[in-house]
């Protein structure tokens, strides 16, 4: 167990059987595929996010755990659609449900966790935790239709690319962190310091992904490398080469985007490390890292602010 998940090990472990009590379902196939995403693990980083909030605010209520399976309920049905949109077989080293069950049934298992999300929240009770959440629902729907357009289309700009890493992924990591401090009655300053700091530390996760997609190993990402390539994902690596490599190095990138064409991994690959578009992309995140750990300064000393601090750096020391 990672140092952060330490600090709220008790609270996790009651949020795990949470997220399982409120997987139940009439229909046999909601709960399999549900179990099944839940034994995948991951990181967990958004529920996390969640407690560590609320922890270092000093909150001793529920209504925290409740949040925190909320959060990942979103995250989930958000992955069962990615995956469906994107064609994936893989995630977390093991075949997705779209793999295992086919199409329609994650995309409708993805909309019965939307749904428990939305039905949890009334039991919160709070209205300003529904705009934040319902709000930033649509905001990560609007990043993967953007996605989707910008697929395969290499003409597409830095600015471009953060704008969908954030509405995709950064969105929310700011809610988990914002809602967190709304549940804790924290100030408002308060509420957009942590806000803030998930904002950044999103962009961070994201960024290291995608460095990962032209660096890492496929056995430790749980994925296949390269498969932002073969997706025509215009991500900030390749972004990078087109922008300062040769002629026939941007044409090569340029040409693998338009495809899709994942055969050209070795020579873009190639280019990437010629035009240190992964440490580029990995100097992106240390900023962005930067930027978040700013944000805490007004957060009282404690094990949970210590591991704000850890994740953040975490972020960017890890290989998957």
């Amino acid at each position: 167990m990672l140092s952060f998940h330490q600090a709220v090990a008790e609270d996790f472990k009651q949020v795990n059987q949470l997220i399982i009590d409120q997987l139940h379902s009439d229909v046999g196939l909601v709960e399999n595929i549900g179990h099944y995403l839940v034994e995948a693990g991951g990181k967990r980083l958004r529920p996390l996010l969640v407690l560590l909030c609320a922890n270092a605010l000093g909150l001793d209520d529920r209504k925290k755990l409740d949040l925190a399976a909320i959060i990942e309920f979103i995250h989930t049905a958000t992955l069962l659609h990615d995956d469906v949109v994107d064609v994936s077989a893989l995630r977390r080293g093991r075949p997705t449900a779209n793999a295992q069950w086919g199409n329609a049934p994650s995309v409708l298992v993805g909309d019965f966790l939307y749904s428990r999300a939305f039905q949890m929240m009334v039991g919160i009770g709070s209205m300003d935790i529904m705009r934040i959440l319902a709000d930033t629902t649509n905001t990560i729907s609007e990043g993967e239709v953007q996605q989707l357009v910008n697929a395969k289309n290499p003409d597409i700009t830095e600015a471009d690319y953060y704008t969908v890493i954030h509405k995709k992924t950064a969105a929310l990591f700011e809610a988990a962190c914002e809602t967190a401090a709304v549940l804790a009655g924290a100030s408002l300053q308060m509420r957009q310091q942590l806000r803030t700091y998930g904002y950044h530390l999103g962009l961070a996760f994201q960024l290291v992904d995608d460095a990962l997609d032209y660096e890492g190993d496929a056995a430790k990402l749980g994925k296949n490398v390269g498969d932002d390539l073969a997706e025509g994902k215009p991500t900030l690596p390749l972004l990078r080469v087109m922008a300062v490599g040769s002629e026939a190095q941007a044409d090569t990138v340029a040409r693998a985007l338009r495809e899709g064409d994942a055969s050209a991994l070795p020579a873009i690959l190639e280019a990437v490390h010629a035009t240190g578009g992964s440490a580029y992309t990995m100097d992106a995140a240390r900023e962005q890292v930067a930027r978040a750990l700013a944000q805490l300064a007004d957060l009282p000393d404690s094990q949970y602010k210590q591991a704000l601090v850890d994740l953040a750096n975490f972020s960017i020391a890890r290989d998957h």
